[in-house]
């Protein structure tokens, strides 16, 4: 027999009206061929066409003029070659011309789901038994391009989830990239990429102890050429570049609310889009409280697990995943350290739910399989929901299970604090399956959730309604341990 779990009225949904501004370009010749046709425009015809675009965007983002600026900003390598002085252009012009470098985007049009929860990062202002949390969300607009969004919420003394209503802008970042690569650091990170040791021996050789990108770009393009008939090899050398360009860091502005800040693909290997967010609030080291959030990237073809990090929700530094356990989907690191070293679970396989330690929080080698399928709601696939939660009885895992008809369903295990590799107990039967309500969605029959939390003696769940919007479900955390050890 099933725990009696109750879900919360709370529910979000897609929004259609959440835009953003981004850039847009469809190639040097076109973009060219633009630039020479406003050059031709009376600066009285740029006024006229620039003056109904600001009117009708203004409301729609906080400060578009910023934002077609920037954009043509990025075209003066064409100014360049056209032989036309940017710097001489009057800012209407500069205005207008970046308007046709710029595209609305409905972040969330498709789909809002797989959310995670954590402590807000401010806790003033409250009344007793009080909570405010971030939930991030895979946000999934044209294209299927996903991104990580984020919500305010309030937990009241009763457990009744109040969501912060949304503001009126979404705000990219600005872009950080890191510049400068240590050689050994960086080879020993590409072992992912599975090149011939032969062509990563050439490449380090030719690289001095430190480089830059640009640098390794020339070198890869000339080895290209060079090797150009071995098109798997080629593809391969290209990942690499990507391998560099996944470190960055990203800045919100202050004046930004939690939920005009959206995370999208910034470099290759994330084209496709950024799955799944993880988020955690760490705690244990020496500089304070943390929150880490593992991720998917995925650029068409291939997957690359990633680590965000951030203090407090406006700068957030993010890298790849490396080695042997971080090849796949479904990473969620634990809350603190154990026996010194970092954990992490994963499912490099899958099917089955692994555990791996690690000196680095990047570096993921050596996993075990901590567990699999058992039951039939989980013979397909077993994986966790979200990272590992700490209480007195031992670190409880919200896990799904995938079984007849692909139906997701979330189940719970508890693993032992000093050696997690030690299942303490597993429910038999699934903690929340879909019911009439949840089941209609952009992927039918599946229940999916990326991090819980404890408040007032209850675990809260979030979760994604089959592929399509998210909502709550609460459950007693006492009952819940009992029928946990009982499996």
């Amino acid at each position: 027999m099933r725990i009696p779990i109750e879900r919360q009225m709370a529910k979000i949904t897609p929004d259609l009206k959440r835009v953003v501004a981004r850039f847009f370009f469809n190639g040097d010749a076109r973009a060219k061929g633009i630039i020479l046709k406003v050059m031709e425009m009376s600066e009285e015809d740029v006024e006229r066409e620039l003056t109904p675009l600001l009117r009708n965007f203004s409301r729609r983002h906080r400060n578009i003029t910023r934002i077609f600026e920037r954009h043509a900003d990025k075209l003066k390598n064409l100014f360049i070659a056209l032989k036309i002085d940017y710097d001489e252009l009057s800012q209407r012009r500069k205005l207008l011309i970046g308007s046709f470098f710029t595209n609305e985007f409905s972040i969330e049009s498709a789909a809002f789901f797989n959310p995670s929860i954590v402590d807000d990062v401010d806790q003033s202002g409250l009344e007793e038994g009080e909570k405010r949390v971030i939930l991030s969300f895979r946000a999934v607009g044209e294209g299927h391009v996903s991104s990580i969004v984020f919500r305010q919420a309030v937990i009241n003394r009763f457990n009744e989830i109040t969501i912060v209503p949304a503001g009126n802008y979404v705000d990219e970042p600005d872009i950080i990239r890191n510049t400068v690569y240590h050689k050994n650091v960086f080879f020993q990170n590409a072992v992912s990429i599975k090149l011939p040791d032969s062509v990563i021996r050439e490449i380090s050789s030719s690289l001095p102890d430190t480089f830059e990108y640009v640098a390794l770009k020339k070198l890869i393009r000339d080895m290209q050429q060079r090797y150009q008939v071995d098109h798997l090899l080629k593809r391969n050398l290209e990942r690499l570049l990507w391998l560099a360009d996944s470190y960055y860091e990203i800045n919100f502005s202050l004046d930004t609310d939690i939920s005009d800040r959206v995370i999208f693909p910034y470099s290759e290997a994330e084209s496709r889009g950024i799955e799944d967010a993880r988020f955690v609030k760490y705690t244990g080291d020496t500089s304070g409280v943390t929150y880490y959030a593992t991720y998917t990237a995925f650029d068409g073809v291939t997957i690359q697990p990633k680590l965000l990090q951030t203090r407090d929700f406006y700068h957030f530094k993010i890298m790849p995943l490396y080695g042997e356990g971080a090849q796949n989907k479904n990473l969620a690191l634990f809350p603190r350290k154990i026996n010194g070293k970092y954990a992490m679970m994963s499912r490099i396989d899958g099917i089955n739910n692994y555990i791996m330690y690690s000196d680095k929080i990047n570096i993921w080698e050596n996993p075990e399989i901590l567990q699999t399928p058992k039951y039939p709601w989980e013979f397909v696939q077993i994986g966790n929901c979200g990272s590992p939660i700490e209480t007195p009885e031992g670190w409880l895992v919200i896990t799904h299970g995938v079984g007849p008809m692909r139906t997701y369903c979330l189940g719970a295990t508890l693993l032992d604090l000093e050696n997690p590799k030690i299942e303490i107990g597993r429910l038999k039967e699934p903690l929340v399956v879909p019911n009439k309500d949840e089941r209609e969605g952009y992927v039918p029959n599946v229940l999916y959730s990326c991090g819980s939390l404890i408040h007032n003696n209850e675990l809260i769940i979030p979760y994604g309604l089959s592929d399509y919007a998210s909502s709550f479900a609460t459950v007693h955390l006492n009952d819940l341990l009992e029928k946990v050890r009982e499996g």
